[in-house]
């Protein structure tokens, strides 16, 4: 029984991976999980500089989620490249690193200083707000996305991820913006803008008043728009969005997905993941499937 999927020329084990912010650099859930056993860990975003990341409170409990606006804080890439990295090559997995940026250069120059790092491939977080935009984040013109792509392809010595918002009216063409800018994947759907409010305190819930919406409930949406990409595009797709089972996770390649990661399910059960590897090894025996790369965009 054959798992491996290739994805721009890096071979994964399997097709399973952690979504980017809902698995820090492995350290915390390496005593839950046997990172050896996952296609590849992509590490929490990180920028060019530290960032302190929004005021709190900065989570909420939704039906089927949860919102999120913690503004991706982080240590900074320096601080990765001294502590996280090192930890992650101890183990037999992918390692995939989450840039964000403020700015192009603030993404070209975190980009730069991992280009000789042990990471294997890049994913780039265009869900952060463009500053020289009026905050409109880079996923959500395609004509930004094309340009942040185009520059930051043309500076990496690894193969990049563009991870696309949800946030526009139509994802095939941001999808189709990142692949003719040179992106060698995509990666979706990032988080869905919503808004908690307590009405006995007449306040948001969460101080930045809206967050991003992830967990079991965005799942649909996120099944649609990586089937929409893999009908639009020719370069892999990784399908992210609410998985908590290993059948979640073939509903996703079958829909056309190379790979899949599993996020806000870390939050409930710390060996998800593992959990997702094995589901999908169990799906493949029970139906007779030899390889995995048989059921990828099998529905048409």
């Amino acid at each position: 029984m054959n798992t491996k999927v290739t994805i721009a020329g890096v071979e994964f084990k399997n097709p399973v991976m952690t979504a980017s912010g809902t698995f820090g650099s492995g350290m915390e859930y390496s005593q839950f999980v046997d990172l050896n056993k996952l296609g590849a860990v992509v590490t929490k975003g990180v920028s060019n500089v530290p960032w302190e990341g929004n005021p709190t409170p900065r989570v909420a409990e939704v039906y089927g989620g949860m919102l999120n606006a913690i503004g991706l804080q982080n240590p900074g890439v320096d601080v990765m490249m001294e502590r996280d990295l090192p930890f992650l090559t101890k183990y037999d997995t992918k390692v995939i690193v989450n840039v964000c940026g403020k700015s192009v250069d603030d993404y070209i120059e975190a980009v730069e200083k991992l280009n000789d790092s042990t990471a294997d491939m890049f994913e780039i977080n265009v869900s952060c707000p463009n500053v020289k935009e009026g905050a409109i984040a880079f996923g959500q013109k395609a004509d930004a996305l094309y340009n942040i792509t185009d520059k930051i392809k043309r500076v990496s010595k690894k193969p990049i991820i563009m991870k696309l918002s949800p946030n526009v009216t139509d994802i095939t063409e941001m999808a189709r913006a990142a692949e003719s800018a040179g992106s060698d994947a995509i990666s979706l759907i990032n988080t869905i803008t919503g808004m908690k409010i307590d009405i006995e305190r007449k306040k948001f819930v969460i101080a930045n008043k809206t967050g991003g919406m992830s967990g079991p409930a965005v799942k649909p949406v996120a099944v649609r728009m990586v089937y929409q990409c893999a009908n639009a595009v020719k370069i892999p797709i990784i399908g992210m969005g609410g998985i908590m089972t290993g059948e979640d996770a073939i509903e996703f390649l079958m829909a056309g997905a190379t790979a899949v990661a599993v996020g806000a399910a870390n939050f409930i059960n710390p060996k998800a993941t593992e959990d997702v590897v094995n589901g999908i090894e169990r799906y493949m025996i029970s139906h007779k499937v030899e390889d995995i790369n048989e059921i990828i965009g099998c529905v048409k």
